[in-house]
């Protein structure tokens, strides 16, 4: 596994801080990674999906990165200012204390004219005594292969490449060689300096940020967390972690379009020294639909308002005839050419090569994103506001396809390389599109072809109870006719297909335990076992260790399910915050922060809350 070479990775790679030991700021158009040495190591500017700007998490030389941390020796802490997505770095000395506050502004609802300005804020302030502060800018612009000059103009430093510029001001004076700057002084008590970095163009012309500006910015940005967070209905035992999830998933929605994207990273390694490195900044259906329901459940009707109309008018049923109506996944701006393709410059994370742009799972076949497309849409009519007609005509349209195309073999849920086959998790999520459907058309009386559906509904039943179960096994098995587990057949009962104390769902329960089960830490598969045409192994991934909980709460063990909930929290980063898997000694592999964990994360603390009363 990718254990062993982590930690003699870490221990003389000290270029490179864990993936874990970051926090994550946006304004719902970009995020930047910090770390809690203080250095920004990740941020693409405009937009998710944009080339990098600073990306030195991917290649300690030539990714570039924004560094500003005490200038001597100290500890370090970081935690977020309350209820909100600003973060702060605090740096203990011996002569005194200080920290960095780093947030960028959302201008109103995210749609503002101002939002055109893309400000990343970085406050320094001495709390007590003095501390001596460094300071180093050195971008590299389109993941660190551009060329870029430096140039002072009305007080602000210019970075300029041929695609992309950026304007820096700063209260404190700073030095430059024509491709970075730099800053070395000292901060006594109460004293604060001020780094602002805007998106350098004519639309929104830069302009400085002297300390009022940065003040009046900070209370701006707290005020607009705390008004937005202060919708969640969520009053259960473990209201922050969920209220943290809930914080994160709005960081991964993109404001103009209402896109939510699976991951703000690209490549941060599965294992290290393997292959298993992907580009998360986009659209996948699946991943956003699950995300709808578990802010739909905390009461945040907006964001699934606005994924919603991102179907309707980014999304047409029929984009993706090579695969199905559907592409498993989209652009931010809705686009379906999503070209993959390899940066040999850059050497990955750790030294784990290759670091990929674009995805080239985008034309894969993965029949399950009918039914996580259709339960959001059905609950969102049901807990928010009814669909309209135009959106009935496109349900109606995909439950179509689905009663003609269910049977087909496909690349299933975890996007295997491996080749097609007839998983039961893209069948059980065939039968939920169906089955969602029928329900949506009896609450609401609208017209559609029930016989039909019903039929294909039964079909799609009887043939995983028949097909999917392995009596050898004792279990509901990966694809039909083997004998291979697959944590994915976790959402059985989630999914309402089965009940779940259903003697056959508990023995599965009892399998999977016993072959996928790491102290509460779940595994997708044993890739040995079925090969998913990958070389390496990979962590527990931590979607299916909350949807593990969930299974337990639902088949009645609630003690079992409530210890294995709180050991997934002490996997969490100190913020709170996961990737998208957890490797053998506890450490963060995977894209980070992962959408996933922290929807699934929000909904098995939303049942076992209810469950325990």
């Amino acid at each position: 596994m990718a254990e062993m070479p982590f930690q003699q990775e870490s221990s003389r790679s000290p270029r490179y801080l864990p993936i874990a030991e970051h926090g994550l700021i946006g304004d719902l158009r970009s995020v930047a990674l910090v770390g809690t040495n203080g250095t920004i190591d990740w941020y693409c500017s405009p937009s998710f999906d944009a080339p990098s700007v600073f990306a030195s998490i991917l290649d300690a030389e030539r990714g570039g990165s924004f560094e500003l941390a005490a200038a001597v020796p100290g500890r370090t802490k970081q935690f977020y200012f309350p209820d909100t997505n600003v973060l702060i770095t605090r740096f203990f000395t011996e002569d005194g204390v200080g920290e960095v506050q780093d947030f960028m502004p959302v201008a109103g609802d995210g749609l503002a004219a101002e939002s055109g300005r893309h400000r990343l804020i970085r406050r320094v302030v001495c709390v007590r005594g003095t501390v001596p502060f460094r300071a180093r800018v050195a971008p590299r612009f389109n993941y660190g292969a551009d060329p870029h000059t430096v140039r002072k103009l009305n007080g602000l430093l210019f970075f300029e490449s041929p695609e992309r510029s950026l304007a820096l001001t700063s209260t404190v004076v700073m030095e430059c060689d024509g491709r970075d700057a730099w800053a070395d002084f000292k901060l006594g008590e109460s004293e604060t300096a001020v780094f602002a970095l805007d998106l350098a163009g004519e639309e929104v012309p830069p302009r400085g940020c002297p300390h009022m500006e940065a003040e009046h910015e900070f209370n701006a940005t707290v005020t607009y967390w705390r008004h937005w967070l202060h919708q969640s209905r969520y009053r259960g035992r473990w209201r922050e972690m969920v209220h943290r999830s809930a914080l994160t998933l709005k960081l991964l929605t993109y404001a103009p379009t209402g896109a939510i994207v699976a991951a703000p990273t690209t490549s941060l390694p599965e294992q290290l020294g393997g292959e298993r490195n992907w580009d998360y900044r986009y659209v996948w259906v699946r991943d956003a639909a699950f995300a709808v329901y578990a802010l739909l459940r905390l009461g945040f009707t907006g964001e699934a308002e606005a994924f919603m109309r991102f179907l309707t008018t980014h999304i047409s049923p029929g984009c993706g005839d090579h695969a199905g109506p559907l592409q498993i996944m989209y652009g931010i701006d809705g686009r379906t050419e999503l070209p993959e393709r390899e940066l040999t410059h850059l050497e990955g994370h750790l030294g784990s090569a290759p670091v990929r742009v674009g995805n080239a799972a985008a034309d894969q076949l993965q029949l399950d994103i009918y039914g996580a497309l259709i339960d959001s849409i059905y609950l969102y009519d049901k807990w928010a506001q009814p669909i309209s007609s135009g959106q009935w005509d496109d349900v109606c349209h995909l439950v179509g396809w689905v009663c003609d195309h269910w049977d087909q073999p496909d690349e299933g849920v975890w996007e295997t390389r491996g080749g097609r086959r007839n998983f039961l998790y893209s069948r059980l999520m065939c039968w939920v599109a169906v089955e969602r459907a029928i329900r949506l058309a009896n609450r609401r009386g609208l017209p559609a072809d029930l016989p039909r559906w019903r039929q294909s509904r039964d079909t799609i039943y009887r043939r995983i109870m028949d097909r999917g179960w392995s009596e050898r096994r004792g279990a509901f098995v990966q694809h039909e006719d083997s004998e291979v587990l697959d944590a994915a057949v976790l959402m059985m009962p989630l999914a309402k297909f089965i009940a779940p104390t259903d003697p056959k769902w508990l023995s599965t329960l009892d399998a999977l335990t016993e072959d996928l089960v790491s102290d509460s830490l779940v595994y997708r598969y044993d890739p040995q076992a079925s090969p998913d045409g990958l070389r390496g192994d990979e962590g527990t991934f931590s979607i299916c260790s909350f949807w593990y909980v969930e299974a337990m709460v639902r088949a009645g063990r609630l003690d079992e399910a409530r210890l294995a909930f709180e050991k997934m929290l002490t996997y969490a980063n100190h913020l709170g915050l996961y990737a998208e898997e957890i490797g053998r000694t506890g450490e963060q592999q995977g894209n980070f922060p992962q959408a996933f964990t922290h929807l699934s994360l929000i909904s098995a603390a939303f049942n076992l809350d209810r469950a325990l009363g």
